[in-house]
């Protein structure tokens, strides 16, 4: 069965970190470029970051850059957001999902997200 699983939301005061993985399982991660997208409550979905599978470069949404990392892990089938500085606004359901490339609008598949909330 294909699919993407996100791990790793929770709980996180403001300043604290988090890391999320997306495990994929039944396909190889190895040929997609992986994005992450945020929910917050009330907003659209927007994407936050995504690696290339050509080269691994790597973009990021003004409002994470210089506090979230994305990386993979092509051995473990596995992609990862370190999100650190951790602010209210931050607060989102995170989706990982693949596409073809970074710039790509077409998503291949969904995961079914991770509750992250940042709160005092």
């Amino acid at each position: 069965q294909v699919q993407l699983v996100e791990s790793g939301g929770g709980l996180v005061q403001p300043g604290g970190s988090l890391r999320l993985s997306c495990a994929a399982s039944g396909f190889t991660l190895d040929y997609y470029a992986i994005a992450w997208f945020r929910q917050a409550p009330g907003k659209e979905r927007e994407g936050v970051s995504c690696i290339s599978s050509s080269d691994g470069s790597t973009r990021y949404t003004d409002s994470v850059k210089g506090r979230f990392t994305i990386s993979r892990d092509n051995a473990k089938n596995t992609v990862y957001l370190q999100m650190n500085s951790l602010k209210p606004e931050d607060t989102a359901v995170y989706y990982c999902a693949t596409k073809s490339s970074c710039s790509a609008v077409l998503i291949n598949y969904w995961g079914k997200g991770t509750l992250v909330t940042v709160s005092s």
